[in-house]
């Protein structure tokens, strides 16, 4: 097929690109700027720049490669885009990345409506956000948490957007898990190392993880099977903060994580570190494994981790 993968020479698309070109299609992928073209080359694909807010640079991009099917992967969550992290204000971290969510999704799926293109795939997230009630483990069938009058709720609304129109349009959206892999947890390592990364409270709150290569792996099952709807592409092994944090730090060869109370944590990281480490809600994979015939790679996290870091 001939595969539109938008922001593909980003943490995940790069990993994807390459997949996707190994199973014979067809890849047009987009940058934000000539200097990745030669990157996306390299992997084996038709390198694009793209606007992914201009709604004349989407159509003229989709137009121009006359795909079977999209892929939005577009975000702005690196240090070059967004700066350095900011957990105390996701709003702030991810205002770009929102805006690509929103608006940017809106652009594509009118560019596909205007070429014709019959399939989409879109990036969605499910790692700790699931709904803080009931068991530790959630399915698509439960609702997400939007995290209501916290500074999260700007980007778990855009989120919910992709959602919402990707679905009405009969495409897929993966919810992704937390990425771990090349170029995915640096920022968290080195945290770790300078032992700024704590425990909050018992840390009981559970998160899902997904090796980049895995979230590819499912990505290119889902263009293939031509799914629709949602599903959970994250690992087998959902969590608490209080075995996955110390772990990784183990890995990355760091003192173990100190702990700090709830009450700090919030005025020192917000509600949704809090909220992550102490109530968050995993996911399960079964439906991705039963409807796409999809397998990680990677199973655990407990062994990624070490893979990754050693």
């Amino acid at each position: 097929m001939r595969v539109f993968v938008a922001g593909g020479s980003g943490v995940l698309g790069r990993r994807l690109v390459p997949q996707l070109v190994a199973r014979g299609h067809e890849v047009t992928a987009t940058t934000t700027g000539p200097a990745k073209l030669g990157l996306l080359a390299g992997l084996g694909a038709r390198g694009v720049v793209m606007d992914g807010l201009d709604a004349a640079s989407v159509g003229q991009a989709v137009a121009a490669a006359r795909p079977d099917v999209i892929v939005h992967q577009m975000t702005a969550i690196s240090m070059a885009h967004a700066g350095k992290p900011d957990i105390k204000h996701p709003d702030r971290w991810f205002a770009q990345t929102n805006r690509l969510r929103r608006a940017g999704t809106d652009h594509l799926l009118a560019a596909a409506e205007a070429t014709g293109v019959p399939h989409f795939v879109a990036q969605g997230y499910a790692s700790w956000n699931g709904i803080r009630e009931g068991g530790w483990v959630k399915t698509e069938e439960d609702p997400l948490d939007l995290l209501p009058g916290t500074r999260a709720n700007a980007g778990l609304q855009a989120m919910a957007h992709v959602e919402d129109v990707v679905v009405r349009a009969g495409g897929a959206v993966l919810r992704y898990g937390a990425f771990y892999g090349p170029g995915a947890t640096d920022d968290q390592v080195e945290l770790l190392r300078r032992r700024q990364y704590p425990l909050v409270g018992k840390g009981t709150g559970y998160s899902s993880w997904i090796h980049l290569d895995d979230a590819a792996s499912a990505t290119v099952l889902a263009v293939e099977h031509k799914a629709r709807g949602v599903f959970n592409i994250v690992d087998d092994d959902p969590a608490p903060a209080n075995q996955w944090l110390p772990h990784l730090a183990a890995c990355a060869g760091a003192k173990p994580p100190m702990r700090v109370p709830v009450w700090l944590a919030r005025l020192l990281a917000g509600d949704q570190a809090v909220i992550m480490m102490t109530e968050g809600r995993g996911f399960s994979n079964a439906k991705a494994k039963r409807e796409l015939g999809w397998e990680p790679g990677y199973p655990s996290w407990r062994q990624g981790f070490r893979d990754g870091l050693a």
